[in-house]
């Protein structure tokens, strides 16, 4: 599975991005997919999951704060982030496994990461 992040960039405190990640391969095998971020000397932290039947899970720190979703069609999934916080600066990363990982940073599968910068 080859997975490709893109949608980072620089926001004002209070902004709103919209990550995307393309998936290839066998992603049919490989259905779990989630999103994970990492701030410069910092571990990586889980962010979002989205499940086989659409239910999803967040982390604490953003919730109620992003929307993951996933276009089937497409074998792309989406993180919309909104009312961004300096402390949502990040490297943000997809993955995907055949195991539902949840939000454990153990999946097979990882994209190369888009940085997400946000100023005060």
């Amino acid at each position: 599975v080859q997975l490709v992040e893109s949608g980072g960039g620089s926001v004002q405190a209070g902004g709103s991005l919209r990550l995307s990640c393309a998936a290839s391969g066998d992603t049919y095998s490989n259905p779990y997919m989630a999103w994970f971020r990492q701030a410069t000397g910092k571990k990586l932290e889980g962010v979002a999951i989205i499940d086989t039947d659409g239910s999803t899970a967040y982390g604490a720190s953003v919730k109620g704060r992003v929307t993951i979703s996933k276009d089937n069609a497409q074998n792309t999934l989406y993180l919309e982030m909104n009312s961004l916080k300096p402390e949502d600066t990040a490297m943000y990363y997809c993955a995907a496994d055949r195991v539902r990982w949840w939000l454990l940073p153990s999946y097979k599968y990882w994209g190369q990461g888009t940085q997400v910068t946000v100023s005060s």
